[in-house]
C-alpha cells in the first residue's frame, strides 16, 4: 500500500491526485484530525507526531509513505527517514522543482503554515537549485481551520485569502507555491485573488508525479504494493463535519475509520 499522512483531512489532495497519476494503486490514508493543526506546534512537537503516524502506516503495510503536511515536510523528515527503512517522500521538494522550471521572471511567491514559513525550508530548497530566484513567503494560519471545516466558498475565506496574499501581488510574483496540501481547496480562490497570470504550484500534483517516476524506476518497491483499488481512510477524531468535508475533497462517498496512535 502507498501510505499517506497529513495533519488533518488537507491532505486527501495527494490522494486524488494518486488516484489520477497511479490508478488502481491501494492507498492507505491517515489524517491526525484530533491534534492538528500541526502548523502551530513545536518541531519537538511535529517530529514526535510524524514518527507515531509514519508507524502506525507501516504496521498497517504500507511499504512507502508520503508525507502531506508541509510543516512535517520541513522538520521531520530527517528523523523518519533514520527512523524507518522504506521510500519516504516529502511534498516539498516536487513542488519546489516545478516553480523553478515554472517561473519565468524567477520571483516566486510561498505561502504556507506559520511553521512551514519560518523553518525557512522553501527558500533554501530553490536558492539551492538557483541562487538567482527572489522568494517571497507568506504565513496564512486560517486556511487551514477554514478547509477543515468545509468553508470552501464563505465570503469570510475569500476575505482572509485576498488579505494574505496582498503582499504577494505588490511583489509581482509569477508563480505561487501553495505550501500546504489544504491550500488546493482553495485553488480557484487563490487563483482570482493572485491573478489569471501567476502559476499555482499544486505540491500535491507535484508529489504524485514524483512518485510515479519512483515506481518507474524502482519496480522492485512498485511491486511490492497492492494494486487492488481499495482505499482505506483513518482518522484520529472524526466528527459529522469531517465526513462532509473529506466527501466534498475527494468527490465521493468515504468510509472514515477513527484510530487512536
Amino acid at each position: 500500500m502507498i501510505g499517506i499522512f497529513d495533519s488533518g483531512i488537507g491532505g486527501l489532495t495527494v490522494v486524488r491526485a494518486l488516484m489520477e497519476h497511479l490508478p488502481g494503486y491501494d492507498i492507505i490514508y491517515f489524517g491526525d484530525t484530533a491534534r492538528t493543526p500541526y502548523g502551530s506546534k513545536s518541531p519537538k512537537t511535529v517530529i514526535g507526531y510524524s514518527l507515531e503516524n509514519t508507524d502506525f502506516l507501516f504496521k498497517k503495510g504500507a511499504k512507502i509513505v508520503i508525507t502531506a503536511c508541509n510543516t512535517a515536510s520541513s522538520v521531520a523528515m530527517e528523523s523518519m527517514t533514520e527512523r524507518f527503512d522504506m521510500p519516504i517522500f516529502e511534498v516539498i521538494t516536487p513542488a519546489v522543482e516545478c516553480s523553478i522550471k515554472t517561473s519565468k521572471k524567477l520571483r516566486v511567491g510561498v505561502i504556507g503554515t506559520r511553521a512551514t514559513i519560518n523553518s525557512g525550508i522553501y527558500e533554501k530548497k530553490i536558492h539551492r537549485m538557483n541562487s538567482k530566484v527572489k522568494v517571497y513567503s507568506v504565513a496564512c494560519p486560517l486556511l487551514v481551520p477554514l478547509v477543515e471545516e468545509g468553508w470552501f466558498k464563505k465570503p469570510e475565506t475569500t476575505m482572509i485569502v485576498k488579505k494574505y496574499l496582498h503582499p504577494l501581488k505588490t511583489r509581482q510574483i509569477d508563480t505561487l507555491i501553495l505550501g500546504c496540501t489544504h491550500y488546493p481547496h482553495l485553488k480557484n480562490i487563490i487563483q482570482k485573488k493572485i491573478g489569471k497570470g501567476v502559476n499555482i504550484i499544486d505540491s500535491s500534483v507535484a508529489v504524485a508525479g514524483k512518485v510515479k517516476d519512483f515506481f518507474k524506476k524502482h519496480p522492485e518497491v512498485c511491486n511490492q504494493i497492492s494494486k487492488k483499488g481499495e482505499y482505506r481512510f483513518f482518522v484520529s477524531d472524526i466528527t459529522e463535519q469531517l465526513e462532509k468535508t473529506a466527501k466534498a475533497l475527494l468527490k465521493k462517498n468515504v468510509l472514515l475509520e477513527e484510530v487512536k496512535i
